[in-house]
């Protein structure tokens, strides 16, 4: 049997047994000892179409952060004041840049059609007002790639549950987000979170509650980022589409 462990947690649990060497040898006596006491479920490998879609994905995103790294770079070089000779030679570096990301967009569309679960997965979770594509598509891969059983277990792997801070009388933090998590999906349900407040029904009227009750802005932020992991699990689970709530009218 084969599990995956995130190696802080093992890093963690030696420190918590007092063990600060590490060798072959010790790893192999912690992870053992961890396994036996943790008992971590099996992990299943992910269908070979949804890994070569996570590997497009992730091409796709490396390709965009140098593009937009290259644009800023080029601008900053505009403001200076710069040779023809410079210009010339990002105009070429961003152009190449773009027609990667093109190619690879193409490649992305050309896997959906190709795989006709994963296009019905995207286009219900396109369905939800605020989640677009780019979104959508991680959060399929996401969703799909690993076996959570409750959208909650969604919502820690991704450290959108708040954290509490609180010890006898004396210690009584505020809860936070950690910033743990995956980066790029964080930084897209934020965005689609902003929107979302907007567009949609279902998260508006969560945040309208929140606000009622004196809550930060930024608090209702992060839970309209986990109500939107909510709805994302229960539409793929549900197998069905985003359905909008009914309002009754006296």
């Amino acid at each position: 049997m084969v599990s995956l462990v995130n190696p802080a947690q093992i890093r963690s649990f030696a420190k918590g047994m007092a063990v600060l060497n590490k060798t072959d040898e010790i790893d192999a006596v912690l992870l053992a000892r961890y396994g036996c006491l943790a008992q971590p479920k099996a992990w299943t490998p992910p269908a070979k179409p949804l890994i070569e879609l996570q590997a497009l994905l992730a091409r796709l995103d490396d390709v965009e952060g140098d593009l937009r790294r290259e644009q800023n770079r080029y601008e900053q070089a505009c403001v200076r004041g710069c040779s023809t000779v410079i210009k010339h030679s990002f105009v070429t570096s961003i152009r190449a840049l773009k027609a990667q990301c093109k190619r690879l967009q193409q490649a992305i569309d050309e896997h959906f059609a190709a795989h006709e679960d994963l296009q019905v997965g995207l286009e219900r979770l396109q369905s939800i007002p605020a989640v677009g594509p780019k979104t959508a598509m991680r959060m399929l891969v996401l969703l799909q790639s690993r076996p959570f059983e409750t959208a909650r277990q969604v919502a820690a792997f991704l450290a959108l549950v708040p954290i509490e801070r609180q010890s006898g009388r004396s210690v009584r933090g505020r809860p936070r987000l950690s910033k743990a998590g995956n980066p790029r999906l964080r930084a897209a349900l934020y965005m689609a979170a902003v929107v979302a407040t907007k567009v949609n029904p279902d998260i508006r009227a969560q945040q309208q509650r929140l606000l009622a009750r004196g809550k930060a802005k930024m608090s209702t932020l992060g839970a309209a980022m986990r109500k939107l992991v909510h709805i994302c699990f229960g539409v793929l689970k549900s197998q069905s589409g985003y359905c909008f709530p009914v309002t009754h009218q006296t």
